[in-house]
């Protein structure tokens, strides 16, 4: 069960309410938390984002075509910024042919770990659908996987879809039977590949990832990650509830998720899911952009992805994130 933070309003009949959500989850069938009273616990912006998110600058372990930023290099790049108080992380485009271990990036993780919360990510701009790329939004824990790993936004090379995936050790089949929006894939064992793919569905959603979800200002994300499961939705801009515009979110308001993981016996998410960092990256190639290149529509570009990512710096101008904030809310 996740922890109940106590508070002068929140009286038995609304802990009583909140529990009987818990077990509906827990049952297989999936319950938006309408009782439940979430509170803000951190606010990421333009104030702070660059000082409580670190740089990763290790070897991309997805094997990208991709050399990972320091803070202060990617300053003096200009690969990061604040402007117009708002969160922009980008790529170089203008090396030709950048030598190993590829195209210079950011990749940062919030120093701050996380196990249960509803997570809002106010994106203005994502990496766009192009080839080579492989942009991804995402949550892991420690000693992966055996701490999970939830990615909310992930696409490679045209893609004009996102897929959302789970990443668990071994133990955890998830259930996505009852009210959701996404395709489901075709693994429901989160530890298909020790992990590698996991389980995944598909969005369905229009304005939902790359060149349409920019070229519609984007929109939110909106992540729920309790003990009976994790959901999320997403909101084109223009379509914003405006509970989360207030600051105030109430998951029962919102309808049908995009994604519906549910818990209950064949995954317990607490035993699979613990500690884990909001992660933002842009990479390369790699495992997936990379291994599909035959088959995504750039194939006649260039015979490989890291080729084409080389010779043609340019092409990833559009290759950025903006954001606007990400908030992090607590039951």
């Amino acid at each position: 069960m996740p922890s109940i933070r106590s508070s002068i309003g929140l009286g038995l009949l609304s802990y009583a309410s909140t529990i009987a959500a818990l077990a509906t989850n827990i049952s297989g069938t999936y319950h938006q938390y309408s009782a439940a009273s979430y509170a803000l616990v951190n606010t990421y912006n333009s104030g702070n984002f660059f000082s409580d998110f670190s740089f990763y600058t290790g070897t991309d372990p997805t094997n990208g075509w991709v050399n990972y930023q320091s803070q202060s290099a990617a300053a003096a790049a200009g690969l990061y910024n604040t402007n117009n108080g708002q969160i922009y992380m980008g790529v170089d485009s203008t090396t030709v042919n950048p030598p190993a271990p590829g195209r210079a990036s950011v990749r940062v993780s919030s120093n701050e770990a996380y196990t249960h919360g509803l997570f809002i990510a106010d994106i203005a701009h994502m990496p766009g659908s192009i080839c080579g790329v492989w942009p991804a939004f995402w949550l892991f824990g420690p000693n992966w996987p055996n701490s999970g790993e939830i990615d909310v936004i992930e696409g490679v090379n045209l893609a004009g879809t996102d897929t959302i995936t789970l990443h668990t050790a071994a133990g955890c089949t998830i259930n996505t039977a009852g009210s959701q929006a996404g395709t489901t894939l075709a693994n429901s064992n989160c530890n298909t590949d020790n992990g590698n793919t996991g389980c995944g569905v598909t969005t369905t959603t229009s304005n939902a990832y790359g060149n349409s979800f920019n070229n519609n200002g984007g929109g939110v994300y909106a992540m729920q990650w309790e003990s009976s499961g994790i959901y999320v939705w997403f909101f084109p801009r223009g379509s914003i509830p405006s509970d989360i515009t207030a600051g105030a979110p109430v998951t029962g308001n919102w309808g049908t998720p995009i994604v519906a993981f549910n818990g209950g016996s064949s995954c317990n998410i607490d035993s699979f899911f613990a500690n884990e960092n909001i992660v933002f990256d842009t990479t390369f190639c790699g495992d997936w952009a990379g291994s599909v290149w035959g088959s995504s529509g750039c194939q006649n570009l260039a015979s490989t992805c890291n080729d084409y990512v080389g010779a043609n710096p340019g092409a990833f101008a559009p290759a950025y994130w903006l954001i606007n904030s990400v908030k992090v809310y607590q039951l």
